[in-house]
């Protein structure tokens, strides 16, 4: 932790000598991001490394396995409420759900883990993750062998989170004006390659 609140500690210095003081101020005027980022809350998935994004330009929604709820008028989430604000406040034209490898939540429901001792995490996964992330639950030893960083399983989720989207109001209404486009990512976290699902091939392909 001690690094952390090291660098903390020092930002305000760093903004001075990098002569970013105006840049950072002029962040008090509002926001207007250039797209909403859905990913997972994977400490290795880090949005701006993988954008080069600067203060401003995402607006983040970060959740176990980049999981959208499905939108419910009966009690709308925290997840929601990011969502439509984005969407209907910021006016972002652009959402990406970006998915990565190695993902241990999309790895324990392709496994079918036994969660019992973590509640919570198995309610979520069990709702919020596609049942069948994975055809090969059945020879899970094989699968886990040609494919150990889940690749197939999680680019089959960002597909099923991408769909879920479109359960949003706000989102549909975007869409059929024609000011909101939606992108599928799939990120390495052991080689950096990012994957973009390409609606004319139905297939990821480096970006």
């Amino acid at each position: 932790m001690q690094p952390l609140i090291e660098h903390a500690r020092s930002l305000r210095l760093r903004i001075d000598r990098d002569g970013r003081r105006a840049e950072f101020g002029a962040l008090a005027a509002g926001q207007s991001p250039m797209a909403l980022f859905v990913t997972c809350s994977d400490s290795r998935v880090i949005p701006s490394l993988i954008t080069g994004a600067r203060p401003g330009d995402l607006f983040e929604l970060r959740t176990a396995g980049n999981a959208v709820p499905a939108y419910s008028h009966v009690r709308p989430g925290g997840d929601a409420a990011t969502i439509e604000y984005a969407v209907d406040v910021l006016g972002v034209p652009d959402i990406v759900v970006c998915g990565h490898s190695h993902c241990g939540a999309v790895g324990a429901r392709t496994r079918g883990d036994d969660l019992s001792a973590l509640p919570a995490v198995d309610h979520w996964l069990t709702t919020q993750l596609p049942g069948d992330a994975g055809h090969e639950r059945a020879d899970t030893a094989r699968h886990e062998a040609a494919d150990p960083g889940m690749h197939a399983a999680g680019q089959r989720n960002v597909r099923a989170q991408l769909e879920r989207l479109h359960t949003y109001p706000c989102v549909r209404r975007r869409l059929g004006e024609g000011t909101l486009r939606l992108h599928g990512w799939f990120y390495g976290v052991d080689s950096g390659l990012v994957l973009s699902l390409d609606g004319e091939l139905d297939a990821f392909m480096p970006l």
